[in-house]
């Protein structure tokens, strides 16, 4: 491997892979209420096409791989993209993200196939609100079952991911802080990003203010991950097992510290989740590029990466909900 850096010697080793833009939920940050237009089946990628991407990608240096939606656990055959992954030497670290609905069906078959870690968005802990976030008549319950089942079969540590929204689900931020003592709970706080398809950007409530409301609590002490590659910075509660992390796109964004690279569903190669920019791969692929010639695809992909977002000066990607980018 050669390794991989931008134009501002930012090393670039992890690839976020979006399998899909459906999802089984509209949550109210992600997706609008009428869902989105869908991509046909022959829009996306086939998972060979992933497959050979993801081939390309770590003959730069690229060994972390995510899978995203969408939900991701809504294509069918999701086990046999993550084998074909696991079999690229020189991946180190293949993991995937999920609203959790579907994971107690099928975490065993993800762990045997190769999957290391699981991430779990979980904005609440109430029935009825969960069910208001989502606007699905969806069951909690399945979600809490889908964590302690991707637990128990060790794709660990398994984190939960909560979007804080004020006047929506803020007032259970000293709730999910608690899991991380009583039941060891990973949980990670995210700032709210104003994005295409998201109906609640005034509704931010800042990291600052997330740990002053968990004053009662305890002093937090700043610790390192369990593990993975993400933006969080991370701290522990006393006597928790468990860790915090506050990821904070907003109030303090984490840009030069950036290592990942995205691609959609629809096979477009996006160096920046804030950014409209992207390389097309998909037609690359299918007019039957080399493998070279994907990596040129990439280094162009890299090269352009902004120093940052723009989110301060009013600019928020346009082309995309956010559903479409995969997170």
């Amino acid at each position: 491997m050669t390794g991989l850096s931008d134009s501002f010697h930012r090393p670039i080793n992890y690839l976020r892979i979006s399998v899909t833009d459906r999802c089984n939920l509209r949550c109210v940050y992600c997706m609008p209420a009428e869902g989105i237009s869908l991509m046909s089946h022959n829009d996306i990628l086939t998972y060979e096409e992933i497959h050979t991407a993801a081939r390309a990608a770590v003959g730069l240096g690229i060994n972390k791989i995510r899978l995203t939606g969408g939900e991701p656990l809504v294509r069918s055959g999701l086990p046999e993209l993550i084998k074909l992954l696991a079999q690229i030497e020189g991946i180190e670290d293949i993991s995937l993200t999920t609203n959790g609905t579907l994971l107690s069906r099928y975490a065993a078959e993800l762990k045997d196939a190769g999957l290391r870690r699981v991430n779990v968005s979980l904005d609440t802990l109430k029935p009825d609100r969960f069910k208001l976030i989502t606007r699905r008549d969806s069951n909690l319950g399945e979600v809490l079952e889908g964590i302690e089942v991707a637990r128990a079969v060790g794709l660990n540590p398994v984190k939960l991911n909560m979007v804080v929204m004020a006047g929506i689900n803020d007032d259970e931020l000293l709730d999910f802080a608690s899991k991380t003592v009583a039941e060891g709970w990973h949980v990670r706080f995210i700032e709210l990003m104003p994005v295409v398809g998201n109906d609640t950007t005034p509704q931010f409530v800042s990291a600052g203010e997330m740990k002053r409301r968990l004053e009662p609590l305890g002093e937090l002490t700043p610790c390192l991950p369990s593990k993975g590659n993400g933006p969080a910075k991370y701290f522990r509660l006393p006597q928790a097992k468990g860790d915090i992390g506050f990821i904070t796109p907003i109030s303090e964004h984490f840009c030069f510290q950036c290592n990942r690279m995205r691609l959609t569903a629809d096979g477009r190669l996006r160096p920046c989740l804030l950014s409209d920019y992207e390389v097309d791969l998909k037609q690359s692929l299918r007019s039957g590029i080399s493998l070279s010639g994907l990596r040129e695809l990439f280094k162009q992909a890299v090269a352009n990466k902004p120093q940052r977002h723009n989110l301060a000066e009013g600019f928020v990607p346009k082309d995309r909900p956010f559903s479409q980018v995969g997170g």
